[in-house]
């Protein structure tokens, strides 16, 4: 098998998918994160390896908090550069509920025609 299709396609997946899962990570933290932070618990949730890139996040951090799904606060550091923690908004949520559904409903559509045993 190429290799390289399998990589393709990952990629592809994770693009539709790496929003979802951004918020979900920071609706479920009762603190502002940071990406490293974020990047960690990412790849801590998948066995240590990270699906997502961590040049992939910080362009979808931005681009949630220029929609208002995400606030965000740069604190300085003493140990190094400033670090942007995020948090998750009211819309962000209810964004993060409707996405949430439209993913439950195309896992369920896309299961439907993998798994075997359920013809569609």
């Amino acid at each position: 098998m190429d290799d390289s299709n399998a990589k393709k396609f990952q990629k592809d997946l994770n693009g539709g998918l790496v929003g979802l899962v951004l918020l979900a990570i920071l609706d479920q933290s009762p603190d502002d994160l940071y990406g490293y932070e974020i990047a960690k618990r990412l790849a801590s949730a998948n066995e240590g390896v990270a699906i997502f890139k961590e040049g992939t996040i910080y362009p979808v951090l931005r681009a949630l908090s220029a929609a208002n799904l995400l606030t965000s606060r740069i604190v300085p550091s003493y140990a190094g550069p400033a670090r942007r923690y995020y948090r998750i908004t009211d819309q962000g949520r209810a964004v993060l509920a409707e996405w949430t559904a439209i993913w439950a409903g195309t896992r369920s559509f896309v299961d439907r025609f993998i798994e075997k045993g359920n013809p569609p």
